[in-house]
């Protein structure tokens, strides 16, 4: 301050033909800072012995002090005074309070800055779950609730906030390391001066309790009494933040030219130089070398000469000239232009306090070394600061390394800014940063549940159910995918539904196609035996004519199956069901037509009767053709009035889409299949009648077994066919067009094939008519 105010005196810029003085009080203690601070207040006439010097009845600005408390106790009183006061280290944000302190100015931020900062600190690094530890002050309480507002603003939670003083009794202290060792966060928030965190630290050094990361105020990130405290290792890896760093050009050569003759009467500076120089100033000492007058500071290394961390000393040079500008503009004032509502300027031989208080408003300056200085609305000063990170030196020591930045003054983005430079945590390892949660991340996938009656930060993570997503870490909800798409099995994106229908390339798909095939070779198989021997008598006698028709429907209806499989498209819907009723209805008009042929045989053998006349090949191959344009206009009616077309059926399955055929007319695909079941109930009946009647003549016994097949087959179809999901739905349909069709090849012609390929000798007239002599019945 000193140099400061020398350093103005001596400048033409800055209040020229004006010189500055001051009076520095250094009493301790609350009640006599208070009583300093009233003196001042109450005037310094009898302090003055320059006649030149103008009196004043008050001072017109008080710098200091450096604590919370103390400045609190004074500058309520003198602000009644309107006596400006500014402080290099009065950090609680309630000194912000204009209506409290009207006349408050610091030319440090206030703790509500660092508050926010430190909560912004605590969130980068991704550390949720902490503690916190107040002064048991106003100054603690203020700027401990500051840092959790704004923790919970940053999604951070505390686990615990306790408050005590140096002066507590030892049990509250104890209780505290209970508190802290019991807890489960890692990171700990220290609001407090040097004196509180050195017994903290010492108390948990000696319960060896290690391992935790510290964040702390300004009051003691950068002291360097910290050192002097038993368990000083444990405060390895601090973090936190403390005023920038400056140069003042000149005070290093400053401080290494004082000497106690320029300050008699200060008791500091003659303690200082005999307990540099280990000599006596007063000759009343015998015991110890009496000074020389000729020590000098030039040549000494000294905690007190040592300007290469200056932090709250630069804060005093700038309260220094924040005053001199004020000064500076209120003597400089044009007449045109004043300050002031009710005078013009201010008078430069009586300047008074409140004059001076308005002027500390408007002051902006820069410094030498371009920094800028300015007070807000509160009196605050603009919040920047170095983030320091406590080292162990290689002398055992802890040494503040300044490891990133922060200026409120900036975008929100761009405010907190990390250099590259290695960080010490407070496990003592520089790679790995602690962890400090209440409960892990939830990855994508699963999404936050809070757990009851805990805090925010604590909770547990869910997967996501089917059909929802969550891409984000601590994701709070579920997403629910589009309707065409799904999620994943990590449930942590959508993808495409898969697309279901009955297709060539799978099991169930090949093996019924295989059997479609099948079914068309044996079936072909039988044709070329049959007509290898159609002039044989047992192919002659069983109508060889309506027998090859059959097997030629029956090759239809085997391949009529295949258009079920594949990809559905509108082509494809409408040929498979008119293709399957059209060939079964051919199919069964042959099977009626032998049935109605044997029992028309029958009546042919019986003496008299001319019945065979009504019933020969063309009314045969009429009633088939009549039975098959009978299904053939109900099919051209179905595809007329609304057709069977491809739908995508997306509420059957949630997780996937399916492709079938939709039925278009209901009617039309039940009258289809009703007029099936009823040529195949009419043929089972003619068939029933005919079961008993002579084996030579026929085979009706065959037919019925058949017919049987056929009934049962697509009875249960209609249940099968209701109930199955999906592409198993098709699959019921081609299972019972495959079981009919198969049901049909072996009970009838597998019997004749036996007889012509392996009893040839049952394939002659003779054993076909037995004993009747009606011979050319069956030609």
């Amino acid at each position: 301050m000193i140099f400061a105010i020398n350093e103005i005196n001596q400048s033409p810029d800055i209040l020229p033909h004006v010189k500055l003085g001051y009076k520095i009080y250094g009493n301790c203690g609350t009640m006599d800072i208070l009583r300093a601070a009233l003196a001042l207040a109450s005037g310094l006439k009898r302090e003055i012995q320059d006649d030149h010097c103008t009196k004043t009845d008050t001072v017109q600005a008080i710098l200091g002090h450096s604590g919370s408390r103390p400045t609190i106790a004074f500058a309520q009183v003198v602000g009644r005074f309107k006596i400006p006061v500014i402080s290099h280290f009065a950090t609680c944000a309630c000194l912000s309070n204009r209506k409290k302190y009207p006349s408050f100015f610091r030319t440090i931020p206030s703790d509500y800055y660092q508050s926010r900062a430190l909560a912004k600190l605590v969130k980068h690094f991704g550390w949720t779950w902490v503690g916190a530890i107040a002064v048991d002050n106003e100054y603690g309480f203020n700027g401990i609730m500051a840092f959790i507002q704004a923790a919970q603003e940053y999604g951070v939670c505390i686990e615990y906030s306790e408050a005590f003083s140096s002066s507590d009794r030892p049990k509250r202290l104890l209780k505290i390391t209970e508190v802290i060792k019991q807890a489960t966060s890692k990171v700990i928030m220290a609001f407090m001066s040097h004196r509180e965190i050195k017994l903290l630290a010492t108390a948990l050094h000696r319960q060896n309790i290690t391992g935790l990361q510290w964040i702390g105020s300004d009051a003691w990130i950068t002291d360097h009494s910290l050192t002097d405290s038993e368990g000083h290792s444990i405060l390895q890896g601090s973090l936190g933040f403390a005023v920038s760093k400056a140069k003042i050009s000149g005070l290093g050569n400053y401080l290494k030219q004082l000497h106690p003759s320029q300050f008699p009467d200060s008791q500091f500076v003659r303690d200082f130089w005999e307990d540099v120089f280990d000599c006596s100033l007063s000759e009343s000492v015998p015991t110890q070398q009496a000074c020389s007058g000729s020590e000098s500071l030039q040549n000494v290394d000294s905690q007190f000469t040592d300007v290469s961390e200056l932090r709250f000393t630069n804060n005093v040079y700038k309260s220094v000239y924040a005053v001199a500008h004020a000064l500076d503009r209120l003597i400089k004032c044009d007449a045109g232009g004043g300050l002031f509502s009710n005078v013009s300027c201010a008078d430069p031989k009586q300047i008074q306090p409140w004059q001076v208080l308005q002027s500390l408003k408007s002051v902006n300056f820069t410094t030498k070394e371009g920094e800028q200085v300015y007070f807000n609305s509160d009196g605050d000063s603009p919040a920047r600061y170095e983030l320091v990170n406590l080292q162990i030196t290689n002398k055992g020591t802890l040494a503040g390394e300044t490891v990133g930045i922060y200026d409120a003054s900036l975008p929100e983005s761009h405010q907190f800014i990390m250099n590259n430079i290695p960080v010490v945590w407070g496990n003592g390892l520089t790679e790995e940063v602690p962890l400090s949660v209440c409960s892990e991340k939830c990855l994508p996938g699963t999404h936050k549940v809070l757990q009851k009656g805990r805090p925010a930060c604590c909770h547990d993570c869910i997967p996501c159910p089917a059909g929802e997503i969550s891409n984000l870490t601590n994701s709070i909800h579920c997403m629910k995918c589009p309707s065409e798409y799904w999620s994943n099995k990590q449930r942590n994106a959508c993808i495409p539904k898969e697309i279901e229908f009955l297709s060539y390339n799978e099991i169930l798909g090949t093996l019924l196609a295989i059997f479609s095939l099948l079914g068309v070779f044996l079936t072909t198989i039988t044709f070329i035996v049959l007509y290898c021997h159609k002039e044989t008598p047992l192919v002659r006698a069983n109508n060889s004519e309506l027998s090859f028709l059959l097997l030629f429907s029956l090759t239809l209806c085997f391949l009529c199956s295949l258009t079920f499989i594949g990809r559905p498209s509108e082509w494809s819907c409408m040929l498979r069901h008119t293709a399957f009723g059209i060939t079964f209805v051919l199919c069964i008009s042959c099977v009626l037509g032998k049935t109605i042929v044997v029992l028309m045989a029958f009546r042919a053998t019986l003496p008299g009767s001319n019945v065979m006349k009504w019933f020969g090949p063309a009314q045969q191959r009429l009633s088939v053709l009549g039975f098959t344009l009978i299904q053939v206009l109900i099919c051209i009616l179905w595809l007329t009035i609304n057709p069977p077309f491809p739908f995508v059926n997306m509420w059957l399955f949630k997780d996937r889409i399916l492709l079938e055929c939709a039925l278009g007319s209901a009617v039309g695909f039940w009258a289809v299949l009703g007029y099936v079941g009823l040529l195949a109930l009419l043929c089972f009946v003619l068939a029933f009648l005919a079961r008993k009647l002579p084996d030579n003549f026929n085979e009706a016994k065959f037919i019925t077994f058949s017919m049987l097949i056929f009934c049962a087959v697509w009875i249960t179809f209609i249940p099968a066919y209701v109930s199955s999901p999906g592409k198993f739905t098709v699959a019921v349909e081609i299972f019972a067009i495959l079981a009919s069709s198969y049901g049909l090849l072996f009970c009838i012609f597998f019997p004749k094939c036996y007889i012509i390929l392996l009893r040839p000798e049952q394939n002659t007239k003779r054993h076909i008519m037995g004993k009747t002599s009606h011979s050319d019945i069956n030609y």
